[in-house]
């Protein structure tokens, strides 16, 4: 075979994939059956989940994406702070925070309005990290297990992959998360008075502390526990909702419904996925939680469910972890989808 018709070959290969085109067999732009009847094999063996969509997922999208995860996920955790504050303390001192009302006002009452607002800028900066590392990974990983299993494979076990792609992504974001939720959950679980407020203050005697407090990837192993099934939960359970949606309730085609329209099917789907995960992710919670007590240095996983009690573990706290789970999980699909369609690459999930 000629030099030129291998540089013809090669063109012809790489227009063809670059447009996610498969010529048909027997013809080619430069008119040679040799030629298109290899490439033709050689582009069917290299689909790209990439490029398979609507709007090709280029890295310009990923990193559009990683933008949004950090508005979606560093805005809304920020927001709910309160509700994270009782939270927290209604796992690490039952006795004393009974309920998401009365845990409330008692923080009030003892620490006043920037009581229930304790740990709202390590909240922001850290779970903007996670965010960001959340959805944009997610994409790239969906992407690219798709593309592993073959076109046919995509479809035929596509929650496998939004499972897969959710877990691979939620591990990286985990180790980004992990330092600014030690130094939050500290700051909102100590008592008035034991440990600094303000951020730097409490990131400096963190640091100072770090025999202590194991600083700053101590908490990682049970935020791997917590975050990566709730990840799993939010993202297989939404993209599952979201199919629902569009295949009973709203029967044309997703293009065909106004954007509105879209992020209210994205809210609604992300809410139900929310309030899943938040059931899925509690008992690690907790722990996340309770390791931040000073009673509980040193002890082991096992030993601080065993004390504080297997039923406390999955009830304690539950019910504000549902509403502000659900909520908040509602509010990062449509911030997310809200900041995708304004960037022109279209609501996640559906056809």
């Amino acid at each position: 075979m000629s030099q030129d018709i291998l540089f013809t070959k090669a063109m012809s290969f790489t227009t063809a994939y670059s447009r996610n085109v498969r010529l048909p067999v027997g013809m080619n732009q430069s008119g040679s059956n040799e030629i298109v009847a290899a490439s033709a094999s050689e582009i069917s063996q290299q689909w790209n989940a990439r490029y398979s969509h609507a709007i090709p997922h280029t890295n310009t999208y990923y990193m559009k994406c990683m933008v949004g995860g950090i508005l979606s996920c560093g805005l809304t955790h920020a927001a709910v702070t309160p509700l994270d504050v009782t939270k927290c303390n209604m796992q690490v001192n039952p006795g004393k925070y009974k309920g998401l009302i009365s845990g409330m006002r008692i923080i009030l009452a003892e620490e006043g309005f920037s009581g229930i607002w304790k740990g709202a800028l390590p909240t922001l900066i850290g779970y903007s990290i996670q965010g960001l590392f959340k959805f944009g990974l997610y994409e790239y990983f969906k992407d690219y297990y798709s593309t592993m299993a073959g076109e046919e494979n995509s479809l035929k076990y596509r929650g496998l992959i939004w499972l897969a792609g959710s877990a691979s992504a939620e591990f990286i974001a985990d180790i980004g998360l992990c330092p600014m939720e030690m130094v939050k959950v500290k700051i909102q679980t100590s008592p008035a008075g034991t440990w600094p407020i303000a951020f730097l203050p409490a990131l400096r005697k963190m640091q100072e502390m770090k025999a202590e407090t194991r600083f700053p990837f101590g908490s990682v192993v049970p935020l791997w526990s917590r975050q990566i099934p709730y990840t799993m939960a939010k993202f297989f359970f939404f993209e599952k909702v979201v199919s629902v949606f569009y295949t009973y309730v709203f029967t044309q085609p997703k293009s065909s419904y106004p954007k509105t329209t879209q992020l209210g099917v994205t809210f609604a789907s992300g809410y139900i996925a929310g309030v899943i995960c938040a059931i899925v992710s509690h008992p690690a919670d907790s722990i996340v939680s309770l390791l931040g007590k000073a009673e509980n240095k040193g002890k082991g996983f096992g030993t601080i469910a065993s004390e504080f009690g297997y039923y406390n573990l999955f009830t304690r706290g539950l019910g504000p972890r549902i509403i502000m789970i659900g909520t908040l999980t509602g509010l990062q699909w449509w911030i997310y989808d809200t900041f995708k369609t304004a960037f022109g690459l279209g609501t996640t999930g559906g056809k």
